[in-house]
């Protein structure tokens, strides 16, 4: 057969055609991180056989049973009294009565079926934040889906087709529902682990609340000052450290669902790889050592770590404001100013005073801890925790490494203790004498 010239552009035109668009598909492929054949049957992954169970500090996972093969899971949206820390406690929305809700664990390639039933007195959904699913399980009220009103149960079900972390929240007047705490994490386990399976993998959810002193409802209208910062809803000293024996890989999945602000996380005494996002996991040849991940707000990070050094290492949001819980705003400024002048002035109209800020505000929660101040009922105010050398002035989104030689049943509920060589500690005159020091 012979082509004239225009046959000949014609045909080229059409392989160009088919090439873009199969350069395109596989590059969408990519781009959602399928990794398993959505026509392909998979027998449901086991917790302990195909994979390791994530542990959720404060929190727990949600449990399942197997119907024909299916995955079945129950969640339930309702009220649930919830404490932050101990002496401030709220009145939120959960789910099967936590906050956040329990974790949702799986394997890729399972058959999910999650029956939603609602006990909130409004109407609700369920998004699986960043799960490849159909339009319809996609969960958005009005547009995917018919809210779920009191009283009444919704099924979902669909194919798990990517492994990672991922979150599910309502999508049902988000920003009132998400701000009483209806949010929580999934895990979805690779079916075929590429690397070491982590000795200890953690999940932990960022979120951010308003709660006035004295009050017990989180107030949903707050655009900007968020005043409890929380790891699982939980805000130091009420948060479960982490912990790990030297030499184990340790995986943490961090998930964000705060309402307006990203955290950057940062572990002292250990360096970490930021492995995946909840696009998927990241190329070896792009990951990198760091001791900070900032993790955008509706956004996913993991990381991992070998425990090496024993010791208490803080974790904690490196926005400072971020580590103080229902600071006051709206004080006036009286760092630098004469504390007993103004004490003196204030008394006859405030007796009772106390004036604390003048020279910074790390003694604030300790002086309440003792019974110095009296606060507002149910509110715990710039409140840190006692620790082994003192005062630890940080509440909020803050918690603790703790890595040992051997973990055990004491280990999370005591502290490391250095070799006196190794501690810091007040330096003697005859040390100062000795290097020319002058203090």
């Amino acid at each position: 057969m012979t082509l004239s010239r225009r046959d000949t552009f014609r045909l080229g035109g059409a392989v160009a055609l088919t090439s873009l668009t199969a350069t395109q598909a596989a590059t969408a492929t990519s781009n959602t991180a399928q990794t398993v054949d959505p026509a392909h049957s998979f027998s449901p992954g086991k917790p302990g056989v195909d994979y390791r169970p994530v542990i959720t500090p404060n929190g727990v996972t949600l449990p399942f049973k197997i119907v024909d093969g299916v995955k079945v899971f129950h969640l339930i949206p309702e009220e649930v009294d919830h404490e932050f820390a101990p002496g401030l406690e709220a009145r939120c929305w959960g789910y099967n009565g936590h906050v956040h809700g329990p974790t949702i664990e799986a394997v890729e390639g399972d058959v999910v079926r999650i029956y939603v039933t609602n006990r909130l007195p409004a109407a609700t959904t369920v998004h699986w934040h960043g799960l490849l699913v159909p339009s319809g399980m996609d969960g958005v009220g009005g547009l995917s889906q018919a809210p779920i009103e009191p009283g009444q149960t919704f099924w979902y079900e669909f194919k798990l087709l990517q492994h990672g972390t991922f979150m599910y929240h309502s999508h049902h007047d988000e920003m009132t529902q998400m701000a009483m705490g209806m949010l929580g994490m999934i895990v979805v386990h690779p079916r075929r682990p590429q690397g070491p399976m982590p000795d200890r993998d953690y999940a932990l959810m960022m979120s951010e609340w308003s709660l006035e002193p004295g009050t017990r409802r989180p107030d949903p209208n707050e655009m900007t000052d968020f005043n409890v910062l929380t790891f699982n809803a939980r805000a130091f000293p009420g948060t479960d450290p982490l912990v790990a024996a030297t030499g184990e890989r340790v995986r943490i999945r961090f998930g964000n669902l705060s309402a307006m602000d990203h955290h950057p996380i940062h572990l002292h005494g250990n360096v970490f790889t930021i492995t995946e996002t909840d696009g998927g996991p990241i190329p070896e040849s792009a990951q990198h050592p760091d001791t900070t991940v900032l993790v955008p707000t509706g956004a996913t990070r993991t990381v991992e770590l070998v425990a090496e050094t024993p010791g208490d290492w803080a974790m904690h949001c490196h926005m400072t404001h971020h580590v103080m819980t229902q600071m006051g705003h709206d004080l006036d400024l009286v760092m630098g100013a004469d504390s007993e002048a103004l004490q003196n002035a204030l008394k006859p109209a405030l007796p009772d005073s106390m004036i604390m800020g003048t020279e910074g505000m790390g003694d604030h929660g300790k002086h309440i801890g003792m019974g110095h101040m009296d606060v507002p009922e149910n509110s715990t105010p710039m409140v840190g925790a006692n620790g082994p050398m003192g005062y630890i002035t940080m509440g909020g989104m803050f918690t603790i490494l703790k890595v040992r030689g051997v973990v055990d049943q004491n280990t999370a509920s005591s502290f490391y203790k250095e070799p006196p060589e190794r501690q810091a500690r007040l330096a003697t005159a005859d040390e100062l004498t000795r290097d020319g020091i002058a203090p």
